[in-house]
């Protein structure tokens, strides 16, 4: 019985807080947090759950879960919530795990994500090797330090019996990484049982806890097919090539002028296509990126790059003969992510600078592509955090990927990034 006193009194300040003032101001709603028992107690019982904070790091990390092939690491993921009290732990149509942890009322549904897949191929080694409190492997940071904290977050709160104003939606979802396209989260918004319901949204994904994501760095991305009759590169010479439309849309986008503010850029990344050097090619192909902070830049630019197809198609068929066939091209999307930007004065962001300022922190903002997009595209506050500090993970996306985990600073980040949560699940 003891033991629930502190959280009782934490209950009596915001009922009392909330009577008063039903704006409680943000600093004072994070200096009460962090200095009040049950917080105290979330983060001890943390610090007690260390080794088992580490153990289901390495754990999910050497499980592989490659772009749409998330299912085994989900799969475990589920179990640990299970184990960790929850019983109604469920895994939704494209593969997200979703846990609902119901709060008091009075505040919106908040859910808090961290991504199970990985840009590594299925044959990756995922081996951890440790060194010290170094953990090296591909994914270690991204996501699986994410995915780790959301667990041990789960068995902080429960430990202390601290109980969020809101319901709060605990997801380990797929589908972050290069062609997943933003799908998990893209689905819990749009098609999925919670599409609606949810109205504030932290994905724990990033490489320092210094930075908040809140402006979403939108993409259109396409594979553009140019098809011609084809040839000997002899006695064929003269003829339409699709190569040379290609090449031509190439050149015209590479000369295309965008905007530095707001930034706009554009890349081709893959060309491939063709049978032999002695023939002109039936087909060849490229892979288009193309990116901005500003729906309206990216959807000028997409405007021009389709012209830009059309008018090297146009160009070719001009140049040479047409007479076994002309030059046609495919321009297929192959991904898609919003825009928008969370003014830093909004209510919710104003809470996360009043959080980061009690641990000594003042954020800075960052413009990047995260499952974050999809909400702030949608008029929904939204933003990513890390629950790591800067200095303690590097090397993202390549082999040698790694975080550190020295227990001292790994309560400090969890602290930062667990009062963070509490503190935007309690707004009203």
């Amino acid at each position: 019985m003891p033991r629930f006193l502190p959280v009782l009194a934490l209950f009596a300040f915001l009922a009392t807080a909330r009577a008063a003032n039903p704006v409680v101001p943000a600093d004072a709603r994070a200096r009460q947090l962090v200095a009040s028992p049950a917080f105290q107690s979330a983060v001890a019982a943390f610090e007690r759950d260390y080794d088992q904070f580490v153990a289901d790091l390495v754990a999910l990390t050497e499980i592989p879960a490659p772009p749409f092939g998330e299912k085994a690491r989900g799969e475990a993921f589920a179990e640990r919530m299970r184990v960790a009290g929850f019983k109604d732990v469920t895994t939704d149509d494209v593969g997200n795990v979703i846990a609902l942890r119901p709060g008091q009322g009075g505040a919106p549904l908040l859910a808090v994500a961290a991504h199970l897949d990985t840009v590594f191929p299925l044959e990756t080694n995922v081996k951890v090797k440790r060194a010290g409190t170094t953990l090296r492997a591909p994914g270690v940071a991204d996501d699986g330090r994410g995915l780790a904290f959301l667990l041990a977050a789960a068995r902080a709160l429960n430990a202390a019996g601290l109980q969020t104003a809101a319901d709060l939606l605990l997801v380990a979802n797929v589908g972050e990484e290069g062609a997943g396209d933003l799908r998990g989260i893209r689905h819990l918004f749009t098609a999925g049982s919670w599409s609606g319901r949810i109205k504030r949204f932290i994905t724990v994904d990033g490489r320092t806890n210094d930075l908040v994501t809140n402006s979403a760095l939108g993409s259109l991305r396409y594979r553009v097919t140019f098809k011609g009759p084809g040839g000997h590169s002899w006695s064929a010479f003269g003829q339409v090539n699709p190569a040379f439309a290609l090449g031509d849309a190439m050149a015209r986008l590479g000369r295309l002028e965008v905007p530095k503010e707001p930034r706009v850029s554009y890349n081709v990344g893959i060309i491939s296509g063709g049978t032999s050097v002695n023939s002109i090619p039936n087909e060849v192909s490229m892979e288009v990126d193309m990116r901005s902070v500003s729906p309206a830049e990216l959807t000028k630019i997409d405007g021009q790059f389709k012209q830009i197809i059309r008018d090297a198609v146009a160009a070719e068929n001009a140049a040479r003969s047409t007479v076994f066939g002309a030059i046609t091209a495919d321009v297929k999307r192959i991904g898609e992510r919003p825009s928008g930007t969370l003014s830093p004065d909004s209510p919710v962001l104003r809470q996360v600078t009043a959080t980061m300022k009690a641990f000594d922190k003042v954020p800075v903002w960052e413009t990047s592509s995260t499952d974050a997009n999809i909400p702030i595209s949608l008029g929904i506050p939204a933003f990513a955090m890390s629950s790591q500090s800067g200095d303690r993970a590097g090397r993202t996306h390549s082999l040698d990927e790694w975080t550190d985990v020295e227990k001292s600073t790994a309560v400090k980040d969890f602290s930062l990034a667990l009062a963070i949560l509490l503190t935007v699940a309690d707004l009203p």
